[in-house]
């Protein structure tokens, strides 16, 4: 087991957040300030580019807060100021040159998010372990994943490999890398999709989502370009989990 220290402590608005490190590895514990036993936990990844402190992360993790969850999140690797590979570096150049002359740059991020994903992977996976060591979780703790972006990209290979993840919201990607894993989840999967995103063709993210083997899954689609997914889609995911590991604890 990899040693988990908690670095440091504060509280707002009913929420406490502490940071911590798994084998050198940074990250964020969202908790209530005054939680029940046997609290939910979902795991939150970031979009590339982003790391753990990243506005939408601290603004999922609060709203899933206020619904009853404890929530975590970590840095990928080359995100949130930690070093970059030589392949972090190509890829990243090859991602802004794409840009930069307003080109598809989606199956280049695709491919740049398997190659992160294959290392982030293991350090979620450690990461849980020594989470679900500390006082407030402990064995049978519902577990549920939300990654939108890079977030799917490696939330998907992180939810086939991982049984204690019950749960998990999916969006926003291209399915070339991911629809063999995806044939590999069997959970409850909600997916959202941007009708007119301009970086993942709509029938690439619905190849995606036609994948996943689970019996119960459902799509939001909504109309709006990459970045426009409506607010009130935040709402439905703190639903989403209520209805799935909640469930689970009460049972």
């Amino acid at each position: 087991m990899l040693p988990t220290f908690f670095t440091s402590e504060t509280a707002s608005n009913d929420v406490v957040e502490r940071s911590f490190t798994v084998g050198g590895v940074s990250g964020l514990l969202w908790t209530p300030a005054s939680p029940s036993a046997g609290l939910p936990l979902v795991l939150v990844g970031h979009s590339g580019g982003t790391g753990k402190r990243a506005a939408s992360v601290v603004e999922r993790a609060r709203r899933l807060v206020a619904g009853g969850f404890a929530v975590a999140a970590i840095d990928a690797p080359g995100h949130g100021g930690r070093p970059l590979t030589e392949t972090d570096e190509r890829e990243v150049a090859a991602v802004r040159r794409a840009l930069r002359a307003s080109e598809p740059a989606g199956s280049i991020i695709a491919r740049y998010t398997a190659d992160v994903a294959e290392r982030a992977v293991p350090e979620w996976r450690a990461t849980l372990d020594a989470l679900l060591e500390q006082p407030e979780f402990g064995d049978g703790v519902p577990v549920g994943y939300f990654g939108l972006d890079m977030g799917t990209g490696i939330g998907v290979p992180l939810t086939a490999a991982e049984p204690r993840i019950t749960a998990a919201v999916f969006g926003r990607f291209r399915h070339e890398t991911l629809v063999e894993t995806a044939g590999r989840i069997t959970v409850p999967v909600g997916f959202l999709l941007q009708w007119d995103d301009e970086q993942v063709d709509r029938q690439s993210g619905l190849a995606l989502f036609d994948a996943f083997a689970s019996r119960e899954k459902s799509l939001h689609a909504n109309a709006g370009g990459h970045r426009e997914t409506p607010s009130f889609e935040a709402d439905d995911v703190v639903r989403f989990f209520t209805r799935h590991l909640h469930v689970a604890t009460a049972a």
